[in-house]
């Protein structure tokens, strides 16, 4: 693939035989963004786990201080009074089957996450060959299936990110905007890093972060060096 010349120039910046500390990475990320809109900047993370075994997934939810920079769209699948409340807490779409309808049929998609309260599960399921693809089911241990739903409202808006692995057994998340600068993107990193440490199987072997990396959307990705980061 062809680069440009801001990309290369920024890639000059960085030694990609270097693993670096974590908040030297995350500068020179901030220092080589040079888009000219405010780039999202992530973290891939891989495990030391094999995720096809039940006992080494490693999933969960975190609420970063600094949240992400990206306002999530979110729609709860709830009725009668868990259904006012939702709306009340400022979800932007509140439904059941007829939410659950327009989904199969219309091929509607405008949202970024779903809640649902348990009694609701029966009538999501029924989505799952859409939604799963996408990574869209709720699920118990990310905070999304809940009676809660004002608190689970509520956190995915202060900045609530959802972390589980891929196939490859590496995480991309999102951790901020590179208007945030280094110091709010390395308070956000650190939450992030301490929840995937303490998340840790306990059938996993050897060592848990086998790499790490941060990049903006246009910029080159930087290696962190993972005995740097504090369990």
């Amino acid at each position: 693939m062809k680069r440009g010349k801001r990309y290369l120039g920024a890639s000059e910046l960085v030694d990609k035989a270097v693993a670096y500390e974590p908040k030297e990475a995350l500068g020179l990320v901030v220092k080589t963004a040079s888009a000219k809109f405010d780039e999202t900047v992530e973290a891939h993370i891989k495990l030391g786990v094999d995720s096809r075994h039940a006992d080494q997934q490693v999933r969960g939810a975190v609420v970063l201080p600094h949240g992400t920079g990206k306002t999530k769209r979110i729609l709860v699948f709830a009725k009668g009074a868990k259904a006012e409340e939702a709306t009340a807490a400022g979800a932007d779409f509140v439904g059941a089957e007829e939410l659950a309808d327009k989904i199969q049929k219309e091929n509607w998609f405008d949202f970024d996450i779903i809640v649902a309260t348990p009694d609701m599960m029966a009538l999501v399921g029924r989505l799952g060959k859409v939604l799963g693809p996408k990574g869209l089911m709720p699920n118990p241990k990310a905070g999304t299936v809940t009676m809660d739903v004002t608190k689970a409202v509520n956190e995915i808006k202060a900045g609530k990110v959802e972390y589980k692995l891929d196939k490859s057994n590496v995480m991309h998340l999102a951790i901020g905007k590179v208007s945030f600068g280094e110091e709010k993107l390395m308070e956000n990193f650190d939450v992030l890093l301490a929840a995937i440490n303490k998340a840790k199987p306990a059938a996993a072997k050897g060592q848990y972060l086998k790499s790490v990396a941060v990049s903006s959307t246009m910029g080159p990705g930087v290696k962190i060096n993972p005995l740097k980061i504090e369990a």
